[in-house]
């Protein structure tokens, strides 16, 4: 068994819940996820069935895509509305124009701190963890691309509905937090739902449910590890094949290889055999992922 599932996440499952009833539903213990998503947010979540786990790190760097809302007036402890309150500030008279420019302001490259409620570890600990124990630790600046920052009016007085396009590694949080401090006082996120992660959209997407009843029925739910790949591919010819197959370096890049980072490397007919680098001196190509073993 090996592929990609597109997951819809449901509110209040955690991914790691995703996964561990993912491989109960498919009799298979190697499964993983590329991207966290909060307990509290919905949308696309990727899992890596079988062999295609080892494929994850290139899925996970992949960009992503959200929509959101932006509560104007409060802070929180988690930045979005599943902490408690930290303080208020009077917004009501925020109007929509003054969002949007300073949601410009946030687009292009920027620098982020990471929060406290995140996965990310610090002297060996979860963040997430020692929030929960009350302790605030410095944590790390990132540097994320914001390549789309829309904001329209929201559902409710004060709030203003966002989508949002960047880099692997945003916190979207974080995004809703430094708009209300931009506007002179304070924000938090709610309703958040990713809806695109890399090549994969909700539209793709199935509830686990729905997943199970589809496994139950025998119909397939893997993708094929290659639509999941954001990568140049080189085909080599078939008597190059069981090299690729043994994970043995290959003389040059390839054509159509990048001067840097990974490349697909398929068999003529198309199937997706490694992913391999060109090595520093660009004389050979080394093997970083083999999917068809000798």
């Amino acid at each position: 068994m090996i592929g990609f599932l597109v997951v819809d996440k449901e509110a209040g499952w955690t991914s790691h819940d995703v996964v561990a009833r993912c491989r109960r539903i498919l009799g298979e213990r190697r499964v993983g996820h590329a991207g966290t998503l909060d307990p509290g947010a919905t949308g696309v979540l990727v899992l890596g069935v079988g062999p295609a786990t080892r494929l994850l790190r290139y899925v996970s760097g992949a960009d992503k895509a959200y929509r959101a809302e932006v509560v104007l007036g409060t802070t929180t402890s988690t930045g979005d509305d599943d902490g408690e309150v930290l303080e208020t500030f009077e917004m009501a008279g925020v109007t929509l124009a003054e969002v949007a420019g300073a949601a410009a302001v946030l687009t292009g490259e920027i620098d982020q701190r990471v929060p406290m409620v995140s996965a990310v570890k610090v002297g060996g600990q979860r963040l997430h963890r020692l929030a929960r124990q009350g302790v605030e630790v410095p944590r790390p600046v990132r540097r994320v691309r914001i390549d789309r920052f829309e904001v329209a009016e929201g559902s409710d007085p004060g709030t203003f509905a966002i989508e949002v396009t960047c880099s692997a590694g945003t916190y979207v949080r974080t995004l809703a937090t430094d708009l209300g401090a931009a506007l002179g006082g304070g924000a938090h996120l709610r309703r958040l739902r990713r809806v695109r992660a890399g090549r994969f959209t909700e539209s793709e997407a199935k509830r686990v449910a729905e997943i199970e009843e589809a496994v139950g029925s025998g119909a397939e739910v893997l993708r094929a590890p290659l639509e999941a790949l954001e990568l140049p591919r080189v085909v080599v010819p078939g008597d190059a094949c069981p090299e690729v197959r043994h994970g043995r370096p290959l003389e040059g890049p390839g054509s159509g290889a990048p001067s840097t980072g990974p490349f697909a490397v398929l068999d003529p007919d198309g199937r997706l055999l490694a992913v391999y680098e060109a090595a520093p001196d660009r004389r050979s190509s080394r093997a970083c992922v083999v999917l068809a073993p000798g």
